[in-house]
């Protein structure tokens, strides 16, 4: 491990035999945390490559536990929708919120998630506290995306090689240290969802995403980073200023910008897009999906859920994928999607 961080301390990428060798190390009981902290601190210091992360997923997807779904029998376009986190806003749960509206207007999200690292509430918290099961095994979780055109993927079940650095992430993440396991979480959806929409803590990490996406062999992403009106950057699109965004499509990547006020979105400011604990957010994203709560947190969702919409192949813009997240809500079919999964949870 000595040599792997002199290279990356001299500037050097990592060749992908070196990332295989370096994991081995991670996940192993004898190498110490220190020196397994040694190694990510000066390979996030150098700036991960896009062939390094490459190499990171296909080593931790290869290791993962197969969820048995098969595009082939869903309902519709197999989608994950997710962030990065660290973004540090405490937001609610915009991409769990969406992804019930998605999944009413056609699509079968697969969505991939954990409990919070470095929020107040992670995607895995907030279902949980709305009493869905999040901890399904692959048999139930193929008949649960087969019959309701949704999931959860508790990332911490599928991915035991997690376990080995789970206590060393929490460390570094109380220290506001970030790694490469800080931008993975996205990309490691072990159903290999051909759709993604994905948000991120930096602008740089559009591109850099969007290309390892196409070399992981997607058929469509969206790699988003927006701006709060008090110029923070958020991973979402973004009702408060611009959104940077990358677009993986037919093979090739293209950059792009998403301003709210094209799509007559009042500009939101961020002290009403921000949520609390998992009780809360659960609160927020029912309110939403109920149609109790209106204003600016339904106006993120519904932006959100359109970006959804457009890489889905289900709209052919945010203008009709806005309307089509406006329908699901307000007919109820989000909330019956909502529904369908607590009840599946207790089958």
């Amino acid at each position: 491990m000595k040599a792997l961080v002199d290279k990356l301390r001299g500037g050097l990428d990592l060749t992908a035999g070196d990332i295989n060798y370096a994991m081995s190390l991670l996940l192993s009981d004898s190498t110490d945390d220190a020196t397994k902290a040694e190694f990510l601190i000066a390979l996030h210091r150098k700036g991960e490559s896009v062939e390094e992360i490459v190499a990171f997923v296909q080593q931790l997807i290869d290791r993962a536990i197969d969820p048995l779904i098969d595009p082939k029998k869903l309902s519709g376009p197999m989608l994950d929708v997710c962030g990065t986190g660290g973004d540090g806003l405490d937001l609610f749960n915009v991409s769990t919120t969406i992804m019930f509206v998605l999944a009413a207007g056609g699509a079968s999200v697969i969505k991939h998630g954990n409990r919070s690292v470095t929020s107040r509430c992670g995607s895995a918290d907030v279902l949980e506290a709305l009493g869905v099961q999040i901890a399904l095994r692959p048999e139930k979780l193929k008949e649960c995306a087969e019959r309701h055109g949704l999931c959860f993927i508790f990332a911490r079940e599928y991915h035991p090689a997690y376990r080995a650095i789970a206590e060393m992430r929490k460390r570094l993440a109380r220290e506001n240290i970030r790694t490469v396991f800080n931008l993975l979480g996205p990309l490691l959806n072990p159903a290999r969802p051909g759709r993604q929409l994905i948000g991120v803590f930096s602008p740089r990490l559009t591109t850099i995403f969007a290309e390892v996406l196409r070399r992981l062999g997607r058929e469509r992403a969206w790699i988003v980073h927006g701006v709060t009106d008090s110029g923070e950057g958020m991973d979402d699109i973004s009702t408060s200023g611009v959104t940077t965004f990358a677009e993986l499509a037919r093979g090739k990547v293209t950059s792009g910008l998403i301003d709210p006020r094209w799509l007559n979105i009042p500009t939101a400011p961020l002290d009403e897009l921000r949520g609390g604990d998992a009780a809360e957010n659960a609160g927020y994203l029912e309110g939403i999906l109920a149609g109790k709560i209106q204003g600016a947190k339904r106006d993120l969702t519904l932006v959100n859920a359109a970006g959804g919409f457009v890489v889905a192949g289900l709209c052919n813009d945010m203008s009709q994928g806005l309307a089509r997240a406006r329908e699901e809500i307000d007919s109820g079919r989000a909330l019956e999607k909502l529904r369908a999964l607590q009840q599946f949870s207790v089958v």
